[in-house]
């Protein structure tokens, strides 16, 4: 399919934790690893129940998927205003699918990766953690979004985690990464156990911020459910409702810093209309030249009913956008 990611994953395996998921009122050894046993690739759409893909009715799923919204890959929408190469729309109330285009390809998901991050580090970490940047969190690739922290700079982890979501600072990414686990390496492992555990099985991290890998993807769906994920974590709500953030700290000479962060979403800076009956309540922008221009986000309508909306390799900045508003619009429809 025009723009799906081609990967040769060779000889890679991946360690995983000795878990059972269990999808529908089947059962699925999704991975093993205190036995010694490492998988080569992840878990394609076919490995997983039987139930979870044609067992469920009107979008719904028993057992492990009973709260999750629910879709086959066969399941399609067809609408030529959606351009982008994926988009998908997700009733957390209902359990039900609204809209879904191609959201099982495996694609780039750019700095929606951070989403994750921030999973890891508010599920696992010490917010109140002093972190100091070492020379490991410097990012140099050109064009990279940077909070524009330096090595010897001191700040909390919950510090770090608005610069990480509202200005997607790539630099506070890594930070948090090394913090966490000591490497970038590890901390990626953390992050594709996570997935796993939530059942993202179309996913594979390299890295905590989204700089293009050819090992490095994801799809829609698992975006829904990591973002799922992320809506159960009070301080994550908080920080993707900001739309600007002052932090205070120092640096490497214990001087004092300040610097305000803001965020991107338009819909939240008034740069693009939130169609009539919603309430954008935030999200997560990601941009590289590989993965295009993507968006997930958190929308809530008149009856407080919540939904997430996510579009992928739009073609532009305003062909994101347009895409977005297309698909939130039949919310009300």
């Amino acid at each position: 399919m025009a723009g799906s990611i081609s990967i040769d994953r060779g000889d890679r395996t991946v360690k995983k934790n000795k878990w059972l998921l269990i999808l529908g009122i089947g059962l699925s050894a999704a991975w093993l690893s205190s036995c010694g046993k490492a998988l080569d690739r992840p878990y394609q759409w076919d490995q997983r129940t039987s139930v979870f893909k044609n067992g469920y009715e009107d979008g719904r799923a028993q057992g492990f998927a009973a709260d999750l919204c629910v879709l086959s890959p066969e399941d399609t929408w067809e609408d030529e205003r959606v351009n982008a190469e994926a988009a998908a729309v997700f009733d957390l109330s209902g359990k039900q699918v609204i809209f879904g285009k191609n959201a099982f390809e495996q694609l780039y998901p750019a700095s929606i990766t951070k989403v994750m991050t921030a999973i890891i580090a508010i599920k696992y970490g010490n917010l109140s953690d002093q972190v100091t940047m070492t020379d490991e969190a410097v990012i140099t690739e050109a064009g990279a979004s940077l909070c524009n922290v330096h090595p010897g700079d001191t700040l909390t982890l919950e510090q770090l985690l608005y610069g990480l979501m509202l200005p997607s600072g790539n630099d506070a990414a890594a930070a948090i990464a090394v913090h966490m686990a000591g490497s970038i390496e590890d901390f990626a492992q953390m992050m594709n156990d996570e997935a796993m555990r939530i059942g993202a099985t179309g996913t594979h991290f390299v890295n905590p911020h989204g700089l293009t890998d050819p090992d490095h993807y994801t799809t829609a769906y698992d975006l829904y459910l990591m973002f799922n994920e992320a809506l159960k974590l009070p301080l994550f709500r908080e920080i993707i409702s900001s739309t600007a953030y002052t932090a205070e700290y120092t640096d490497g000479q214990g001087n004092p810093v300040s610097q305000t962060w803001k965020g991107g979403n338009w819909y939240m800076t008034g740069e693009r209309e939130t169609p009539d009956g919603l309430t954008v309540l935030g999200g997560k922008t990601g941009t590289t030249s590989a993965a295009g221009y993507c968006l997930i986000m958190a929308v809530e309508d008149q009856a407080e009913s919540e939904y997430i909306s996510v579009v992928l390799k739009a073609g532009s900045r305003a062909g994101l956008y347009d895409n977005m508003t297309e698909i939130i619009q039949k919310i009300s429809n």
